[in-house]
């Protein structure tokens, strides 16, 4: 059988048959359309959705959580993914290499969820309760404070000053939160106080 084709015909035949598998490809061929009416369930459908920020730097970029329990219900719940926050005015969904690796560090063996105590002579740490922790830090800031508030300068001008005690701030943070913060320890009387996103 001779098959007499000239050079045009066969480019015409040629992108006609790159035309067809390129079309099939993209979905318009018969058993891919089969295989689409099926869709498969959307991965994080059954998790709880939890919006957050990321704890790392001071530009405090929104994320949401998502893990198969209740995080705002005190559930114990693994973290199964997390990603930025689209709605958020910081990162509008995008996240840094280190906010995009959360999920590690959430879910971490290391991590620690508990306070812990390393009482005077004691090799190791102890696990405590929060309202314990709590109490021995309003314990100590408040004997400090009473032994070593400044009250007056050597003028005798009312300056209330308390120098041995400093208060590092988080930055991940609201507006309303940091002022609040910065409010509560300057009306201490503290003096060295920073924030986390200078340090």
């Amino acid at each position: 059988m001779n098959i007499d084709l000239s050079r045009r015909g066969f480019l015409k035949l040629a992108g006609a048959g790159v035309a067809a598998t390129s079309l099939g490809a993209m979905g318009f061929g018969g058993a891919e359309a089969a295989e689409q009416a099926h869709v498969r369930a959307f991965k994080l459908a059954s998790t709880t959705e939890t919006r957050n920020t990321c704890p790392y730097c001071s530009v405090a970029c929104g994320i949401i959580i998502y893990s198969d329990g209740d995080l705002k219900a005190g559930e114990e719940a693994k973290v199964v993914h997390i990603e930025g926050d689209a709605d958020h005015p910081t990162n509008r969904g995008t996240l840094c290499p280190k906010g995009a690796a959360l999920k590690d560090f959430v879910n971490a063996e290391t991590r620690l969820t508990t306070p812990r105590i390393r009482r005077p002579g004691a090799a190791s740490f102890e696990e405590i309760s929060w309202e314990e922790a709590l109490d021995k830090i309003a314990r100590a800031l408040k004997d400090d404070r009473d032994a070593n508030m400044v009250l007056t300068n050597d003028d005798g001008v009312p300056v209330n000053r308390w120098t041995t005690t400093g208060y590092l701030a988080a930055s991940a943070t609201t507006n309303e939160t940091a002022w609040l913060t910065y409010k509560v320890v300057r009306s201490m009387g503290i003096v060295g106080f920073d924030n986390q996103a200078r340090v």
